[in-house]
């Protein structure tokens, strides 16, 4: 079945800027057969997402973008049709939460060190709920009101990106710790943004672990990188997939692209659907 769809999406669940429910209905307006809901560590905004698609007639495919680390850099697994009601599940993600506030603390305390007067209470206040799951967009959104930097582009390469001077990065799960989480809880695993590492040897080795796919249309990855993942995916028998990674606006400007801007192949759904109902079985 022919399914035009976005994989890989953000909502106010993590470091997004809209609500899961308008996620889905921007994609209803872009003309999308389904959407993918993949926050950062949380599963939080589905149950919304889903209750807005089924009044607007579009499929929401449940996600998640799993933080891990390896060779000391950002790596991120997506996870499709997880269990986002199972709370085993859900209680399994509280860890890489509390990980991720451990690092926003050691960024805002290198930060310090740099003279930045910023602090932790301030940038946490972006968020409002209980489950404040923070992340490095919020901090780079602290650095801009200050007056540090002029955009989130600026705060990343010359602070938290990691090339950057407060970057930071403690203990975290491996990639393949993050895989396996996702496929013993019957989803589907998919390797995000593999141009952002510039490690085509680690790609490699996480195929061989047992990657289901990659995701080879995103908006960081090149051409020439979109040519070798797609060659990658069809000598493993990897699901190609594709997503915007939009995070809403910052400023008038949509962050990472434009949801809908990069889809995945026709075919994508379907398959991910497939592998999950036997693994499920």
């Amino acid at each position: 079945m022919s399914i035009r769809a976005d994989l890989h999406t953000h909502t106010t669940a993590s470091d997004g800027t809209c609500e899961p429910s308008e996620n889905v209905r921007m994609a209803k307006e872009q003309g999308l057969d389904a959407i993918a809901i993949t926050d950062h560590d949380t599963v939080a905004g589905i149950a919304e997402a889903i209750e807005a698609a089924a009044r607007l007639g579009i499929e929401v495919i449940p996600g998640i973008e799993v933080s891990s680390v390896a060779r000391g850099q950002d790596i991120h697994v997506l996870g499709y049709f997880v269990p986002y009601a199972d709370a085993a599940f859900q209680e399994k993600l509280v860890g890489l939460r509390e990980t991720r506030h451990e690092r926003n603390k050691l960024l805002i305390a290198r930060l310090q060190e740099l003279g930045i007067d910023i602090s932790l209470e301030n940038v946490y206040c972006r968020k409002q709920g209980t489950d404040k799951n923070i992340g490095r967009p919020h901090i780079a959104e602290e650095l801009i009101e200050l007056g540090v930097v002029s955009s989130i582009e600026e705060a990343f390469a010359n602070y938290l990106g990691k090339e950057g001077a407060a970057y930071v990065n403690p203990p975290r799960i491996t990639p393949q710790q993050a895989i396996s989480l996702i496929k013993e809880a019957g989803g589907v695993a998919v390797l995000a943004h593999p141009g952002l590492y510039d490690d085509d040897e680690l790609v490699q080795e996480l195929i061989a672990y047992g990657l289901d796919g990659i995701e080879v249309y995103h908006p960081d990855n090149s051409p020439d990188q979109r040519k070798n993942y797609q060659m990658w995916a069809e000598q493993h028998g990897l699901v190609v997939t594709g997503g915007s990674d939009f995070h809403g606006w910052r400023g008038e400007e949509p962050f990472h692209a434009m949801l809908a801007s990069h889809v995945a192949p026709a075919d994508a759904v379907a398959r991910l659907q497939e592998i999950a109902r036997q693994r499920k079985s």
